[in-house]
């Protein structure tokens, strides 16, 4: 039995470790990860199954392992920070894997990528015909960004000397059917002015699932109840 009190312990305070050592190291680490950010993930992966799950291993020891890769980790994030070339070597650089609308088969050969994978990350992005790119470049992250040829790229606001107008950061209002109060509060907005929208629409706070004020200010609701008796569900 205290073999099992102490595997629940060790687990949870790893947990508990990790979501520390996340918030040291900064959503860049979660999020599309560099060759840096690879390395240090699978590490802290590493050191917290430990913690966890090895009882032969002593905790201060991983404990100690835990915070050199964590501060590891947070000098290489500065010494990238304030040096191109370190940064390169840290975190890799960016490779062009489409040139002029050319395919430089070279340097896909190179870094190992594949016209599948190209393919892959262009629809993606909504591109299914390779011709309609001028450039593609492999990131640092692995995500590949893409700069269209002239006459493939939408027509803005701009292009078309259309009158822009200033939008707003969206302010989520209901979710999951409770009121974000906090939100309200924050925006100049009242209880009272919510309910009485609602009222309009017929409804009441309980049977909103979503809610949202939009970016031009409008207001968007998804309800508990949307009328569609038989959902499209492809397999």
């Amino acid at each position: 039995m205290e073999a099992y009190i102490g595997i629940i312990i060790r687990t949870f305070s790893a947990i508990l470790l990790l979501l520390f050592v996340a918030q040291l190291l900064g959503k860049q680490t979660i999020s599309n990860m560099t060759l840096h950010d690879f390395v240090t993930g699978i590490t802290i992966g590493t050191i917290a199954a430990n913690l966890a799950f090895n009882e032969t291993q002593k905790w201060t020891h991983l404990l100690l392992s835990l915070i050199v890769i964590t501060v590891t980790s947070i000098v290489l994030s500065i010494i990238a920070l304030k040096s191109r070339k370190m940064r390169r070597l840290i975190s890799g650089s960016p490779s062009i894997l489409i040139e002029g609308g050319k395919i430089l088969e070279d340097n896909m050969r190179k870094l190992r990528y594949s016209m599948d994978s190209l393919d892959q990350a262009l629809r993606g992005k909504g591109i299914f015909n390779v011709e309609e790119v001028e450039y593609a470049v492999l990131e640092d992250n692995g995500t590949v960004s893409v700069l269209k040829k002239d006459e493939h790229r939408y027509v803005t606001k701009k292009d078309m000397k259309l009158r822009s107008h200033k939008q707003a950061f969206p302010v989520e209002l209901i979710m999951d059917g409770i009121l974000i109060e906090e939100n309200l509060k924050n925006n100049g907005l009242t209880r009272e002015w919510l309910d009485s929208e609602l009222k309009r629409r017929g409804k009441q706070i309980s049977d909103v699932f979503y809610g949202v004020r939009g970016t031009q200010h409008q207001l968007v609701f998804d309800y508990y109840k949307d009328g569609i008796t038989k959902p499209i569900d492809k397999e």
